[in-house]
């Protein structure tokens, strides 16, 4: 029996690394080096050595479109075409001219952008039914991964997500105000939300997904601000994944407060990891194997802080740090981030760089 539908994980996903040039020969391409070409659609980017904001551009909203993990800043537009990211290409992206400091090519400093395929920015129309918000849509089935643009109607609706499964990673963001980053995962319950820019403990809000669990056509939005409003340009972007056996995960584990820190099995060999304590106000702590090729995985990033590599609280090169396995990832440190209080729960996010077994029945390599 075929273990996983995804024997190349960089069809789907893929992590480059690049230096900026800021105002010197652009505009530069950046070609992926993965197995397979991949066109990106979602790109989201940081400089690794200073404190620039993280940013998140996107095929539906285009190229000239940015929003800021760490912040809550409305939605920024670059004015000249040949500014930041320039184009989606079909095997990685141009970045152009900085427009601000922390824009995609900014100084000289090394930058890390990591990339997920969609539908190559072709996108499919839902109309508002109802309560239910109408937008547009791009998906990409094998890869569990979904774009919808959408507009509010201010009261409980539904969103559909296009996906083969019911999503279990879901980040919303208004384009036109300040809202925060409301954002949903499989480990917190249908009556909580998690917040990408900020620090905080899981937070109770019933009215966030309308006290009920995405399902296989639909995630659920309720009449708060922060997935669903019709007043202050409720327009919304969001992100929404569903897990692919051997490529992509979303789930929990129990922290030990011990050196000796929980194994978690993904089924596959991660390429990109993201911790969140949902029990206490910690930092979203990013990994990825092209900044850490071998164990352990001590360069963090935060998706809620501006900070450099390992810099903030993010934790030094001996705190926050992680294994990352042929068949998933050892916590290796007792810190507050990834592993505190016994029994609190902390939310994960992994996608593939290879299969732990292949549709063929080929095991995956060790680091």
């Amino acid at each position: 029996m075929a273990y996983t539908t995804v024997d190349d994980p960089s069809e789907n996903f893929q992590t480059k690394l690049y230096v900026g040039t800021s105002g010197l020969s652009i505009p530069v391409t950046h070609t992926n080096d993965g197995n397979s070409d991949l066109q990106p659609d979602l790109i989201w980017g940081k400089d690794r050595d200073t404190t620039y904001g993280h940013y998140l551009c996107d095929s539906s909203r285009g190229r000239s479109k940015y929003l800021y993990s760490d912040g809550v800043n409305a939605e920024v537009t670059t004015a000249a075409a040949g500014n930041d990211i320039v184009s989606f290409d079909t095997d990685g992206f141009k970045v152009g001219a900085p427009s601000a400091s922390n824009s995609t090519n900014a100084g000289t400093t090394n930058k890390v952008a990591w990339q997920w395929k969609a539908n190559a920015g072709t996108t499919s129309s839902f109309t508002e039914s109802g309560n239910n918000p109408g937008g547009t849509r791009q998906t990409n089935s094998a890869g569990g991964f979904s774009i919808i643009t959408y507009t509010g109607t201010g009261a409980p609706g539904n969103v559909p997500h296009g996906l083969p499964s019911a999503p279990e990673w879901i980040i919303f963001k208004n384009r036109g105000t300040t809202n925060v980053w409301a954002t949903w995962h499989t480990a917190i319950g249908d009556d909580y939300k998690l917040i990408l820019n900020a620090l905080d403990a899981k937070d109770a809000d019933a009215s966030f997904m309308n006290s009920t669990l995405p399902d296989a056509t639909n995630i659920r939005v309720g009449d708060s601000g922060n997935p669903n409003t019709n007043a202050d340009a409720g327009t919304y972007i969001c992100y929404a994944w569903s897990p692919i056996k051997g490529y992509s995960k979303f789930g929990r584990y129990y922290a030990n407060y011990s050196a000796d820190g929980p194994f978690i099995y993904t089924g596959f060999k991660p390429a990109w990891v993201m911790i969140k304590n949902t029990a206490q106000s910690t930092n979203w702590e990013m990994y990825d194997v092209k900044r850490n090729p071998g164990n352990v995985a001590n360069l963090k990033l935060g998706a809620n802080r501006d900070a450099a590599e390992n810099g903030s609280d993010l934790g030094n090169t001996s705190q926050n740090n992680i294994d990352i396995l042929s068949n998933g990832f050892k916590v290796r440190t007792a810190n507050t981030d990834t592993n505190y209080n016994s029994g609190d729960i902390l939310a994960y996010m992994a996608f593939a760089e290879n299969p732990f077994v292949t549709s063929t029945g080929i095991p995956t390599t060790a680091r």
